[in-house]
């Protein structure tokens, strides 16, 4: 029997079905070729216009109509919005595109997630994501065993790097409940501690989702204590020690230690089997943040920089980043599937109890979101495309393209080098000639002006005291010459600004 939605207009068409590919294909071919056509009027990395003509082009592109009474149908839809959407758009897969962790995602990635899209499971119950909950538990353990976790850790895929360290602390504060007034004590979370007397610890460069998430969390902002770091930029262990022996002594309880495997602004990587050691001697949960240089672990030559996560509790990856894939794309695993006990609801229009026992399971108990979108989707085909070989080359690339930097960074007059890459950042300043220019203003100006431009995309920082610039290059097919580009470009920028 035909699909009595099969003759309707495009514009109502479902994705799905016998007959939602037919629907999808020719508003497929109108998207492409929009993007096209919004590329070529960008031609750049960006478009070189203020917010205010951004903003002009896109409500000149529907006629100032975003909900007009009668529809102009989705092929003219997709056409006049999604050119409008490219040209205004900051596109990650120009080489000139580099200051942020936001990477061009892969075709395989992007062509996956329009599959995902089209079927349109939900992950919180079974009967609704009947293939993805069984998909992503494979995932998760291929992703475990990358980190070393042995059998039995769990996981989920989840929104990013914020997400995950909130999980991370969660899962922290409540396992520091138990451990404290018994596994019962959980359910009535922080009623049954002081939480005044529960500390965080991260170093001064840890993401700042870490204090949020503590403060959404109830224990509070204030209670995360930053370690300052070492001359590499990573968490001083002596520091860690002085600052633990010093909780002890006042009765305060360090509920979590947050490793950074990859700072946002350096890369760095804080010594995690040292950082290990001193979480078991003070029975401190240890989550190591590896949203940004989780991502060295595909690489046999880079794994070694994460030497020791295998021993955290949790930790958080993004996949969005050195992953290429689209956005979302941030995992979360605990090297015990037991951990996330907390987490555990027996929903009846969900996850009821005998729907379970029956042998029908659902992942609602392994997120903090109930609809979620099947994100492993994507991540389980571009693994299966490029195995740990093809990723770790593309990480390769894209270390070997900061060294690079750095070096040209190092040699140039009117360059200096503020640190040496450990993944993929490279952070730098324009020196003036003159002593009568302020650096950081020059080097503020200068990259609004390479905006205002439309030339590059150069990201900005503060670091030792002072304004820095920095290329953040997850582009594994941008060449040297690329990158000398944005460096000459930089150096330009700068030389007419101090005229």
């Amino acid at each position: 029997m035909r699909d009595r939605f099969a003759d309707m207009s495009p514009a109502t068409s479902l994705a799905g079905g016998v007959y939602g590919p037919t629907s999808l294909r020719p508003l497929i071919d109108e998207v492409l070729l929009a993007l096209t056509s919004g590329a070529a009027d960008r031609n750049g990395p960006l478009p070189g216009a203020s917010h205010g003509g951004v903003t002009a082009a896109i409500r000149a592109a529907c006629g100032q109509e975003f909900l007009p009474d009668h529809g102009v149908g989705a092929p003219a839809a997709l056409r006049e919005l999604t050119r409008a959407f490219a040209a205004g758009a900051a596109d990650p897969a120009d080489p000139r595109c580099a200051a942020h962790l936001h990477c061009p995602p892969l075709a395989v990635a992007v062509a996956a997630d329009l599959a995902a899209a089209a079927l349109n499971p939900s992950m919180d119950s079974w009967d609704q994501a009947p293939a993805g909950t069984a998909l992503e538990p494979e995932i998760i353990a291929v992703l475990s065993d990358l980190v070393g976790y042995r059998s039995g850790a769990g996981g989920v895929i989840t929104s990013g790097g914020t997400e995950s360290n909130l999980m991370g602390l969660l899962l922290a504060r409540d396992h520091a409940v138990r451990s404290e007034r018994g596994a019962d004590a959980a359910r009535t979370g922080l009623a049954a501690v002081d939480a005044g007397r529960l500390r965080v610890l991260g170093s001064a460069a840890a993401h700042f989702s870490i204090a949020r998430g503590a403060g959404l969390l109830g224990i509070g902002e204030d209670a995360v204590v930053a370690v300052p770091t070492d001359a590499d930029h990573r968490m001083d262990v002596a520091a860690l020690h002085r600052e633990l022996a010093a909780q002890r002594a006042v009765g305060e309880r360090p509920v979590a230690i947050v490793a950074t495997a990859g700072t946002t602004d350096v890369g760095a990587v804080d010594p995690l089997p040292d950082i290990a050691d001193a979480a078991a001697e003070y029975g401190a949960w240890l989550h190591v943040d590896a949203a940004y240089g989780g991502g060295a672990l595909f690489s046999r030559r880079l794994a070694a920089l994460l030497a020791g996560i295998s021993r955290a509790d949790s930790v958080a990856l993004d996949l969005h980043k050195l992953g290429w894939q689209p956005v979302p794309a941030g995992v979360f695993l605990a090297r015990d599937a037991a951990l996330f006990a907390p987490l555990q609801r027996s929903v009846a229009y969900l996850n009821a109890d005998d729907d379970q026992q029956s042998g029908y399971p659902s992942l609602l108990n392994r997120s903090l979101r109930t609809t979620r979108r099947p994100d492993v989707f994507k991540i389980a085909v571009t693994l299966r495309a490029l195995g740990r070989h093809g990723l770790g080359e593309l990480v390769e690339s894209c270390h070997e393209l900061a060294c690079h930097a750095a070096r040209r960074a190092a040699a140039q007059p009117r360059l200096e080098l503020f640190a040496e890459p450990v993944l993929s950042t490279v952070v730098f300043r324009y020196r003036p000639a003159s002593h009568r220019s302020d650096p950081d203003k020059v080097n503020a100006e200068l990259r609004r002006v390479l905006l205002a431009e439309g030339r590059a995309v150069i990201g900005r920082t503060e670091a030792g005291g002072a304004v820095r610039l920095k290329l953040t290059l997850l582009n594994p097919h941008a060449t040297t010459a690329d990158v000398d580009g944005l460096l000459d470009a930089v150096v330009a920028a700068g030389d007419k600004e101090v005229q």
